[in-house]
């Protein structure tokens, strides 16, 4: 049950956390703009209304549908939700919640139903048509029953919030809040429920209570300060100030979890200062004019109405104070507890609520992936193949293009500007994203979690020596192939001059330069340590005549935006031939006095020595 609703909050706040950014600006037009804000404009004021009704509802519903149909599901969506809007006359957020993810299921079963059957050169009549005749009924069954059935539903809610604050129950809502957030619910709770609901209140009275109930970061200060000052684990103790800073002025909640499950009991003391919060903002009738996303203190005033910001400040410092005086004791008087732990358990959990993280004895195939599936991803797989090769632990480590990861991936490393294509070729595998295929914190802390599982399988793990690789590169890499001293140039000046370099020594014809270059627009080769790896599209591979390697080296550096490429190494690769010589290029980069040789040496026979 617990990962059900895990699974289903995640859904709801997904659709809603990429819209935050419209939901605050309508926050601060409302409160800047509005005849009682701070700077009231007539004019201005006229853009509250419709961004609330339509603008927000259609972001909502377009996120909504593409995750369900993807971008046929969006439009569907999109236009679904305008039958939904102006069947009432409320602002139909929850009913964009419903609607979207509907009509983006239609059309996803519509695609399934009618896959392979569509007679050549329909193809696009039967799609623009399909959406358009199925999202105008579902427009129509939207204006006709959707939406005056969520406006009944709305009311029923706001009635019951009504309800709540009139008869002081509300606060008592912390005692369910506070919890679900250890259980990684919060962004369920607060963008899935609270946003939604707030949005109503809001047009009413420019403000609402709601958008205060889940992102005070008063509570989680007076835990952190508490352990801080009372900690008697010295790891502890001295992770407590940066945690805090983290936690109060970057709003990141998650940072005190492992704090709370160090000491179960110690839960208390957010839930009292919650609830008494909530209280003294009900007494006085305090809100926010739009979401606190993140939690932090900054976003938390900034949307604090006009008039209102000490009220605000005050209910975090009472928060924070509760929260301190009940934690302290919990914690003075319980043993040392291992910060470590408790974080692994966060780990765990988070992954879980997620429904993406895998547990490494279900890993069997880790894939990099880069745009071309040719360059620096073929050099991360390799390096990362042989750096775990040692564990036995039977997984398979390939690299490919990212639009065409294989659907028994369970890992996919690429690029962070790459993850978007990463999840739609790959939806069921969990996607870490990296800066640097040669040297990354998060490969290390996968590295990490493989080593302790083959520890734990096959005792102490040892480290074998790598075999040299036998076969000859001198087809791969030359002498001719390598240039030093040149003079400093555009990016696209060095990727051009490794092209016709590639091309001059027969690795390819005159039509893989360009792709070069169009690959360069997709994504950076630029892979960190002062290096380059320019290479072609995956479109382009039919230019490569045989497998070569050139290296252009640029002792004062060429500006690849990202960083100053010392070493540029233009690749085209026939299969995996010149996999092993990336591996190798990885290797002898990872060494300090090695790069800087390369950087710095006039010689190209000391660099192609380096690599055979």
């Amino acid at each position: 049950m617990k990962t059900g609703i895990q699974k289903f909050g995640k859904f709801l706040s997904a659709m809603v956390m990429p819209n935050i950014g419209a939901f605050i600006a309508w926050g601060f037009i409302t409160a800047l703009f509005i005849p009682v804000g701070w700077f009231p404009n007539e004019q201005l004021a006229t853009l509250v209304d419709p961004m609330l009704k339509y603008l927000i509802p259609l972001l909502i519903a377009y996120q909504g549908g593409k995750m369900v149909g993807k971008d046929r599901g969006g439009v569907i969506a999109t236009i679904a939700t305008l039958g939904v809007i102006a069947g009432s006359d409320q602002a139909m957020l929850i009913g964009a919640m419903i609607m979207g993810p509907l009509a983006g299921l239609i059309i996803r079963t519509f695609d399934h139903a009618v896959e392979g059957k569509i007679p050549a050169g329909f193809e696009m009549l039967v799609q623009n048509f399909s959406v358009g005749i199925l999202g105008m009924i579902l427009a129509i069954i939207g204006y006709y029953l959707i939406g005056p059935v969520m406006a009944t539903i709305l009311a029923f809610l706001a009635g019951g919030v009504a309800f709540l604050v009139q008869q002081k129950l509300l606060p008592f809502v912390a005692i369910f809040i506070e919890p679900a957030k250890v259980l990684f619910l919060n962004n369920a709770i607060n963008h899935g429920i609270f946003t939604p609901i707030g949005a109503e209140q809001a047009i009413e009275t420019g403000k609402s209570i709601m958008y205060m109930l889940e992102t005070n970061p008063g509570p989680g200060l007076g835990v952190l300060l508490a352990y801080w000052i009372f900690a008697k684990d010295k790891a502890t103790k001295s992770s407590a100030p940066g945690a805090i800073i983290i936690h109060f002025f970057g709003g990141i909640h998650e940072i005190y979890f492992p704090y709370i499950l160090m000491n179960p009991v110690v839960i208390i003391a957010p839930i009292a200062a919650s609830v008494v919060t909530i209280f003294y903002y009900t007494i006085l009738q305090a809100g926010l004019t739009g979401p606190a996303s993140p939690g932090s203190i900054i976003a938390y005033l900034a949307v604090a109405p006009k008039g209102e910001t000490l009220i605000v400040l005050g209910g975090v410092l009472i928060a924070s104070v509760i929260s301190f005086l009940i934690a302290s004791p919990i914690i003075k008087l319980s043993g040392a507890k291992n910060l470590h732990d408790a974080t692994d358990k966060v780990k765990e959990m988070k992954a879980e609520a997620k429904g993406l993280e895998k547990k490494t004895d279900e890993i069997k195939k880790i894939v990099f992936a880069c745009d071309a599936g040719m360059g620096s991803s073929a050099m991360g797989a390799t390096k990362f193949r042989k750096r775990i090769a040692p564990l036995q632990t039977g997984i398979t480590v390939i690299n490919t293009s990212v639009d065409n990861v294989p659907k028994d991936a369970d890992i996919v490393v690429c690029q962070t500007v790459l993850q978007d294509r990463a999840k739609a070729s790959a939806p069921q595998a969990q996607l870490i994203t990296i800066g640097n295929f040669l040297s990354d914190a998060k490969l290390d802390a996968l590295y990490a979690e493989l080593e302790a599982k083959a520890k734990n399988s096959h005792g102490v793990v040892e480290t074998t020596k790598e075999t040299k690789n036998q076969t000859s590169k001198n087809d791969i890499m030359s002498v001719q192939g390598i240039q030093t001293g040149l003079q400093s140039v555009s990016k696209e000046e060095a990727i051009t001059a490794a092209g016709n370099l590639l091309h001059q020594l027969g690795y390819v014809d005159a039509a893989y330069v360009p792709a070069m270059l169009e690959r360069e627009k997709t994504v950076s080769t630029y892979i960190g340590l002062g290096v380059a790896i320019p290479h072609g599209t995956t479109n382009a591979k039919q230019s490569i005549q045989k497998t070569g390697i050139v290296l252009l080296q640029y002792p004062k550096g060429v500006d690849f935006g990202e960083g100053k490429a010392y070493l540029v190494f233009g690749i085209a690769g026939v299969g995996d031939e010149h996999l092993d010589l990336l591996a190798k290029i990885g290797s002898v980069i990872e060494d300090e006095t090695n790069l800087e040789k390369l950087k710095q040496t006039k010689n190209p026979e000391e660099i192609l020595k380096m690599f055979e």
